[in-house]
């Protein structure tokens, strides 16, 4: 009954949604605790953020987590192939649950939403605002959405509450619907490259044959100002040293059968050989869960990681094809042999089918570090294990966010897949762009 009752007062009406996201989100061709009482009055100091103060003191984190985890299971992860469409709906997800809590007890400054509830059930409003969101994207998923809703939302004991956070979280989600309706996410992903025999110009890498989503790099960003805001500075000239050295680390190091690298080497390469926005928010639910982290941090924590992995994407896809610059793979296998080419090399990790300059995935793994450490601290030592990369199950351990991103940027030369110049291009990057997001984004409200 009281399921029943779950879902008549939710009254979330089915938008008709385009199967475009089932479309574009599909493997492309070659791509491969309970809560029941509601008291959150008093207020507690928040042990992340000395200078806040935790607004839901009865209530844990597990909400924001477990949503986590549900949008990870509804897109079918790690089997999607559509990395920008994944992480803009990770950060609309989040954007969407911090709204819905800010919005009953205001600390900080909303994103998108503009209305508020103090009466409202705070477990409800995070757990509906994600489910709206969800299930407008991925409508064949409501059965499980539909499950996981339950699990959340029907054993909490004050009905008016509940409904009342019902409403606010199906109001918060569709204001993020909302915003980003027309921000063109949905185009065809499969780009044409023109040919070109230039050295250091982008030709595909096998078994590709275009270059993914090239209209990402204007995409509309979450929270910076402009896609090119933090746009890397020029790569070494193809005659310089500094190219010369790291064309030669690449060839060596990041071989298929390398004699040289180590089999440590190996091992990290394979470890962090996964989707960013799943490892790094991995990396954020391991923390947050350690530590007990408070419920509106929590939001806040995972709304500002999302956001920023997200316009690490973009920036770096501005980047990448404002500069157009090849792989190591057409590098070393174009190069003449009496300069050091080698046309029968290979990589050992497949190359992604896009620009190498610079290396996103390095954009997003110190982005991420940035945000981290601001929430946790410099010297905060983890363990995480992988799900999803070419090692699963596999379990490093870091002394530090950073030193963890290190080896993140690290493991791209290793797979023979990133030259070290466009690693380290791809680390500034996320550096600036992690640290004007702590600046500038989900303020304290004044």
């Amino acid at each position: 009954m009281e399921q029943k009752k779950t879902r008549t007062a939710l009254c979330l009406q089915k938008k008709k949604t385009s199967n475009k996201w089932r479309q574009l989100f599909k493997p492309l061709a070659y791509l491969g605790i309970m809560l029941v009482g509601f008291s959150f009055t008093a207020c507690e100091k928040n042990p992340v953020d000395s200078k806040s103060v935790n607004v839901f003191p009865a209530i844990s984190n597990k909400v924001i987590l477990d949503w986590n985890a549900t949008a990870l299971n509804a897109m079918d992860a790690p089997n999607y192939q559509h990395v920008l469409l994944a992480s803009r709906l990770y950060a609309m997800v989040h954007i969407a649950q911090y709204d819905a809590l800010n919005s009953i007890k205001q600390v900080y400054k909303k994103y998108c939403n503009t209305t508020g509830d103090a009466s409202a059930h705070p477990v409800a409003a995070a757990a509906v605002a994600a489910y709206t969101v969800l299930l407008h994207h991925l409508p064949e998923k409501k059965a499980m959405l539909d499950s996981q809703l339950a699990k959340a939302i029907d054993t909490i004991v004050d009905l008016n509450a509940k409904q009342k956070g019902i409403a606010l979280g199906t109001q918060c989600g569709n204001a993020i619907i909302d915003l980003r309706k027309d921000d063109g996410a949905f185009q065809n992903p499969v780009g044409a490259i023109a040919p070109s025999t230039v050295p250091g110009v982008y030709q595909a890498v096998p078994p590709f044959n275009f270059v993914f989503a090239p209209f990402w790099k204007t995409m509309k960003p979450f929270g910076l100002l402009q896609p090119q805001q933090f746009r890397s500075e020029t790569y070494p000239a193809l005659h310089s040293t500094a190219y010369k050295k790291d064309f030669e680390e690449v060839k060596t190091l990041g071989e298929k059968n390398s004699l040289q690298r180590t089999a440590e080497q190996t091992s990290y390469a394979k470890f962090w050989y996964e989707y960013a926005e799943i490892g790094w928010n991995r990396i954020a639910s391991v923390a947050a869960g350690k530590e007990k982290t408070d419920l509106l941090t929590t939001a806040r924590l995972f709304a500002m990681l999302n956001i920023t992995l997200a316009d690490a994407y973009t920036a770096g896809w501005d980047s990448k094809f404002y500069y157009n610059f090849w792989r190591p793979y057409t590098a070393v296998v174009n190069t003449p042999m009496t300069e050091g080419g080698n046309p029968n090399w290979e990589p050992l990790m497949p190359t992604p089918p896009v620009q190498d300059y610079p290396s996103t995935h390095s954009v997003l793994g110190n982005s991420a570090a940035t945000i981290l450490t601001s929430f946790y601290g410099n010297n905060y030592s983890f363990a995480t294990t992988s799900t999803s990369s070419a090692t699963p199950g596999a379990t490093r351990s870091f002394k530090s966010f950073f030193s963890a991103a290190d080896e993140n940027a690290d493991s791209r030369v290793m797979a023979g897949i990133h030259f070290r110049f466009s690693c380290k291009a791809g680390q500034a990057m996320g550096n600036k762009i992690g640290k004007w997001m702590i600046e500038n984004t989900l303020m304290k409200a004044k």
